[in-house]
């Protein structure tokens, strides 16, 4: 200051971001502190031309030479801290999350730009993938006591290995199974135990007795994500619908990484998985079944896919869903949400079997019998190995990780889950 003047600030330039990693990490940091909170969509570019050119650079340092394996969150907070002003500090983020998504800053959309970087990258994003592949510390903590029991009870989720089946109960009677993070981490726990139960040679999902009026009594799938949930703020980016896709879904399909750093193929890691549809699966319920060797359904039962008309993208089934039904019906389920009832002629697309409700015990029982042997798992590896590019798979992520939180903070997605921000626990009852 001279006289009394104030000296301008100098803006940073998107070409300082293209520079060697010194200087335009330093660059970085001035950008930051010249940016008001929320962050304004000039910061936000910086941020993307900086992950443009130093991805790598920036995993690399982060995973210390690739030789850690975070989770997404400590990935993100980790991120925070060495390359300041690359995302939201964690104090940031954490002010964010204690707020209901309509008074969300937008901080995960940053978060959304990292990753959808780190996974563009064949060696950053390839690495990412296998990272969350890895079993979960809870359920390392768990399996001594699973393993000698053959039970365990998560809370949202319970395990039980019998006849040697892992039989994975979705039980969130409160809410009809609409998912939150509760739930997406009692089924990451669960998923991890069932596959390294020494004792369980394959496995079923099924959702559990409800208490709902309408449904008292009555087994359900999984109504969905939980709509009150996303409206309170409590689905994350990193926290549900990347960990969801990420973690215990495509560790169904995949199995687990158990690298030992031998580099050695370890048979076992992944299993046959049976799935039964009772009442509906909606939307996350029905995503599941994308990833399952064998689908049964009671014959009062239906599949939907909300999600567009939510305003969200419903995880990889964009990427699956065609697969199975063709571009056309796909296109019908997605976009126009049209619902697949169990006795439709196109439900044989995506279901195997459908019995009346008061067979489908037998039915499953008869199903698992079927998908015994030791040569099943090899060659459901090798039929998904075929039928899904894990390239692909990655790219898509990549891609989807930025749109979905873009989708989050869109003022229709704020209005619609706005109507969902009654008392109660219970996302609302699907049309019958």
């Amino acid at each position: 200051m001279t006289g009394g003047t104030t000296v301008p600030v100098r803006a940073v330039e998107p070409a300082e971001m293209r520079a060697a990693l010194p200087r335009a990490r330093t660059a970085l940091a001035r950008a930051a502190r010249q940016d008001p909170d929320p962050p304004s969509g000039r910061l936000r570019a910086l941020r993307a031309a900086f992950l443009d050119t130093h991805t790598d650079a920036v995993y690399t340092e982060l995973t210390t030479g690739r030789d850690r394996a975070p989770r997404l969150a400590e990935l993100a907070a980790a991120a925070g801290d060495a390359f300041p002003g690359l995302v939201p500090t964690t104090a940031q983020l954490a002010a964010d999350r204690a707020l209901p998504q309509a008074r969300k800053a937008g901080h995960e959309i940053d978060l959304g730009v990292l990753f959808a970087r780190i996974l563009h990258s064949p060696v950053s994003g390839r690495h990412l993938m296998g990272a969350l592949l890895r079993p979960t510390a809870r359920a390392l903590d768990l399996l001594p006591a699973f393993t000698a029991t053959g039970t365990a009870d998560l809370g949202s989720v319970r395990l039980e290995r019998r006849d040697g089946v892992a039989r994975l109960t979705m039980c969130r009677d409160d809410c009809l199974n609409a998912e939150d993070e509760r739930q997406v981490d009692d089924m990451e726990t669960a998923v991890d135990l069932a596959l390294l139960d020494p004792g369980a040679e394959l496995c079923l999902l099924r959702g559990g007795e409800m208490t709902h009026p309408r449904y008292r009594g009555k087994r359900v799938f999984s109504a969905g994500i939980n709509l009150k949930s996303l409206h309170a703020g409590d689905i994350s980016l990193a926290g549900f619908l990347l960990r969801r896709e990420l973690g215990y879904l495509h560790k169904i399909l995949r199995g687990l990484n158990l690298d030992d750093g031998t580099h050695r193929h370890r048979p076992g890691t992944a299993k046959p998985w049976v799935a039964a549809v009772d009442t509906f699966a909606i939307g996350g319920g029905m995503q599941i079944l994308l990833v399952v060797d064998h689908v049964l359904a009671a014959s009062d039962a239906y599949l939907s896919l909300p999600a567009a008309q939510e305003g969200i993208v419903p995880g990889a089934a964009n990427f699956r869903l065609p697969r199975y039904t063709g571009p056309r019906l796909a296109r019908r389920i997605v976009l126009e949400g049209h619902r697949i009832h169990a006795t439709d002629p196109e439900a044989r697309l995506l279901v195997d079997e459908v019995h009346p409700p008061d067979r489908l015990d037998r039915a499953v029982e008869q199903s698992l019998d079927r998908l015994r042997g030791p040569a099943v798992a090899a060659n459901r590896r090798m039929l998904n190995i075929t039928e899904e590019d894990p390239e692909a798979f990655r790219t898509y992520m990549a891609e989807f990780a930025l749109e979905q939180a873009l989708r989050l903070h869109s003022p229709d997605v704020i209005e619609k889950v706005g109507r969902f921000s009654g008392g109660g626990t219970a996302p609302p009852v699907p049309p019958g």
